[in-house]
């Protein structure tokens, strides 16, 4: 095995170890159903814990690459067929072997229609797109907001008093850039960064952007008011029947839609997370009819997982993946601010159709964002909400 781990790299020893078989297992080196090294026996080898490796292995079982059987350990699980597309009869079953693995999300209780999906969610105390998980209302402190509003209002003066640049103010969309890459791995400029308040003004955008369009696919079930505000601009949603794993490739192939707006982290009301097959499978899908996706994440920064998840955005080689994000859910519902990524190749269209709107967040507010995320303080808060849910999952006081 030619692993060997950099003792001197600023990246963790668990994760060179994860993103060693990562790119061994997509590159074929490790064929579905084959067995990894035994958990001992790979600590032995490098040099390494036993509890380093289980981590590496674990975050390999979180995005679907391998899962642990027993008395077999853990095996390959991770197909490229599950999203390349193959012509009829090249692959004698390969429909029924995805069928298999991707449940019809209607099979759970829990889905029934859209609108009582959201209601029953509410009533069990699951947090919704709008909300801070239970459990985690009062962990962002107040004194750090209230601390850093006082030296935006000395530091920044009368600069509080300006109309913002239109896309948002350029302090907080350079914070945003440098943020997004360091966390979240996505490479993209200030020039591509929308704020605006909240969510559901950014599906506008989003609508009046592609507005010649007509329809839109989305996840069934998937949060109500996504559907609500484009239909408000005049665009048909076709529901695509969530599975256990994300929408089944049937349901892909069968869509007359080119734009699919997904959850691929935690969907609500489902809370269904899509795998890395399947995320791949999604930019397929887009690539192979020259259309667009719309990656939801309003929460991906809260996976009790110690290494985010892995965006849709970051994977794409061919720009056609739209990227939002909100810090409602991060921080607090009432701070209605969103924030929109658009691919290079969108920003011409965007500012020649949509460049004249003025930006919808208070320059003061963003500001103080600004500040948040540049001093490190909302990375912090991140990572007290990550390990407060960890405590919780490991205590069953969450599922």
């Amino acid at each position: 095995m030619n692993l060997i781990i950099d003792r001197q790299a600023a990246m963790p020893a668990y994760m060179q170890i994860y993103e060693h078989f990562r790119k061994d297992i997509e590159a074929g080196a490790y064929p579905p159903g084959h067995k990894l090294p035994s958990k001992r026996m790979l600590a032995e080898e490098i040099g390494m814990s036993v509890v380093t490796v289980q981590h590496a292995y674990s975050l390999l079982c979180d995005e679907g690459y391998i899962e642990p059987r027993q008395r077999s350990g853990y095996i390959v699980i991770y197909k490229e067929s599950d999203f390349f597309h193959h012509p009829a009869g090249s692959r004698t079953g390969s429909l029924k072997t995805t069928a298999e693995r991707e449940t019809d999300f209607h099979d759970y209780p829990a889905a029934k229609k859209e609108e009582h999906s959201d209601i029953r969610a509410q009533k069990k105390g699951e947090a919704g797109p709008g909300q801070i998980p239970a459990g985690t209302q009062n962990i962002f402190p107040f004194s750090t907001f209230s601390k850093t509003m006082r030296r935006v209002i000395l530091d920044y003066s009368e600069r509080i008093f300006s109309k913002p640049e239109n896309k948002g103010a350029i302090e907080l969309r350079q914070a945003i850039s440098r943020y997004v890459e360091r966390a979240l791995g996505i490479k993209a400029g200030p020039e591509q960064i929308i704020i605006g308040a909240g969510a559901e003004y950014l599906y506008g955008l989003i609508a009046q952007l592609f507005k010649k369009e007509k329809i839109i696919a989305l996840e069934a079930p998937s949060y109500a008011k996504i559907r609500q505000v484009y239909q408000a601009h005049g665009i048909y949603c076709e529901p695509l029947n969530l599975g256990s794993r994300g929408i089944p490739t049937a349901e892909l192939q069968r869509s007359k839609a080119r734009i699919l707006h997904i959850t691929p982290f935690n969907s609500y009301p489902s809370y269904v997370t899509a795998d890395a097959s399947k995320r791949r499978e999604y930019l397929k899908w887009a690539s192979e009819r020259g259309g667009i996706l719309i990656e939801d994440n309003y929460q991906s920064e809260l996976t009790v997982s110690k290494k985010n998840e892995e965006t849709i955005f970051s994977l794409s080689e061919t720009g056609n993946v739209i990227y939002l994000n909100t810090f409602s859910r991060t921080i607090a519902p009432s701070l209605r601010v969103g924030y929109m990524l658009l691919p290079q190749n969108m920003l011409e269209a965007f500012n020649e159709k949509l460049g004249f709107y003025s930006c919808t967040v208070s320059v003061f507010e963003q500001y103080v964002l600004s500040e948040l995320i540049e001093s490190g303080e909302f990375e912090r808060h991140i990572n007290r909400i990550r390990r407060q849910r960890r405590k919780e999952l490991a205590s069953g006081n969450i599922k």
